[in-house]
């Protein structure tokens, strides 16, 4: 099976006259073909989340619903690190469809066949199977970033392509509440139909994986073009190495990831800022129902507005990174993860029935934690040669996912249930304080400064 997904391999390479306008083409169309593929991953996500309020009043319980949710973080961590490595040696084209494809199965089984849903034991294993397909995801769209876009502009082609996360998880809201209320509309007017949370999304994912098998193209190389350090003149180093010899397991992982200190901290960084992330999104809905006076209807347009308030603050965390701190990510982070800090201690301590106030600090702290999530993911890719962009994005997402949306889900839901929400408030608020510290680590660390002094 592996071989199936392997690069493809360098042809011919086109007239000088040709490359320029072929190119461009392609850099436009390969970047559109990873930013609507991995949005419509995140249309599969967190489905989950939203059906949540819909099984705790068939009788489950915010632990049960917690450690089930938790399936998906925990297959998620570890794939997208283990399938990581196997993109860095993959075509993505095929790689990315494959994974969106099967994630889309799962969805359609959990919403069509009720035993998916039937016990938490069985939501679990569906959870986890989906977790581990969309580790199919980021790699292959870091590799991608990487081949087809030099060191100078890769920031703020980083965080433009990052917004995916927030159009793909911000629609997932209203897309799941659609699906919800047609799938009502089939079985009757007593019926909920929260099994169309899962359906509809996965119908529309589909679509997208087409497009996206459509729109993807492995290396320059592969379609006869040079390579875009050589296209560009812009070299990560003064001796004008490209890196282009492709890497064993072996030397991915020993000789560029696993001994490199920053990426370690970058990784650790991530368990909290993923934390905070998930532990505020995935208990949005719940928590305003339950301690907000929200309903439904707009507990899933504050979730829209969390996600698609992202898209603003991951681009300017970019370009701040770029252009205020000339590639240092970390001084970004630093400011970004505070401002964070402010939003959670608001959106705690806001008394029901402000629900502006309310609406405003989840806008605020999806503006500001999407960016650290895209600072963190674009260290991972400037830390290591392009060859092993793969494997050092799922190191620092398996902490993240592992350490941090592990705890969001499955902790989280215990606190809450024996502690109360305040509990689980203390948790956040202590994340974003030590993720904003160790941020401060990596404030004089630019990452080609790792890549030439580690070669």
């Amino acid at each position: 099976m592996l071989s199936f997904f392997r690069p493809a391999p360098a042809v011919e390479r086109l007239p000088d006259e040709k490359i320029d306008s072929e190119y461009k083409k392609l850099r436009m169309q390969v970047f559109l073909g990873i930013f609507i593929g991995y949005a419509a991953y995140y249309l599969l996500r967190k489905n989950f989340s939203i059906a949540m309020p819909y099984l705790i009043e068939e009788g489950f319980t915010k632990t049960q619903l917690g450690f089930a949710l938790s399936a998906i973080s925990v297959s998620y961590g570890i794939s997208k690190f283990v399938m990581g490595t196997v993109s860095d040696r993959s075509n993505p084209r095929y790689f990315m469809t494959a994974g969106l494809l099967m994630s889309a199965a799962v969805s359609l089984l959990m919403g069509f066949v009720p035993f998916f849903t039937s016990s938490v034991a069985i939501m679990f294993i569906m959870l986890f199977l989906n977790g581990w397909v969309q580790g199919m995801g980021w790699p292959p769209a870091g590799r991608t970033l990487v081949h087809w876009f030099s060191v100078s502009e890769r920031g703020s082609k980083t965080a433009l392509w990052n917004v995916a996360h927030n159009v793909g998880g911000g629609l997932m809201a209203p897309l799941a509440v659609a699906g919800a209320a047609i799938f009502a509309s089939f079985i009757g007017p007593s019926a909920s139909g929260y099994e169309g949370i899962f359906i509809l999304p996965a119908f529309v994912a589909i679509g997208i994986a087409i497009i996206t098998f459509m729109l993807v193209r492995d290396t320059p190389q592969s379609v006869g073009l040079p390579p875009i350090e050589e296209y560009r003149n812009d070299y990560p180093s003064k001796d004008k190495k490209t890196f282009e010899t492709e890497l064993t397991t072996k030397e991915i992982l020993f000789k560029y990831v696993l001994n490199n200190k920053w990426v370690w901290a970058i990784a650790i960084a991530n368990i909290f800022v993923y934390f905070v992330r998930y532990g505020v999104l995935d208990w949005a809905p719940t928590y305003l129902s339950e301690e907000k006076e929200f309903n439904m209807d707009k507990s899933s347009f504050a979730y829209f507005l969390y996600e698609w308030a992202g898209i603003p603050g991951t681009l300017l965390a970019g370009y701040i990174s770029d252009k205020v701190f000339k590639g240092r990510r970390g001084p970004a982070g630093f400011v970004f993860m505070l401002g964070v800090l402010v939003a959670v201690l608001v959106y705690w301590f806001n008394p029901p029935g402000n629900s502006v106030i309310d609406m405003i600090s989840l806008i605020a702290i999806g503006f500001l934690i999407y960016g650290p999530v895209m600072l963190i993911g674009l260290q991972a890719l400037d830390y290591v040669p392009k060859k092993a962009a793969g494997t050092a994005a799922g190191l620092t997402g398996l902490f993240g996912y592992l350490g941090g949306t592990v705890a969001a889900n499955a902790l989280m839901g215990i606190v809450v249930d024996y502690a109360g929400w305040n509990a689980g408030f203390i948790l956040l608020t202590a994340s974003s304080l030590l993720a904003a510290l160790i941020f401060v680590l990596t404030w004089n660390v630019r990452g080609q400064e790792v890549v030439r002094s580690s070669n």
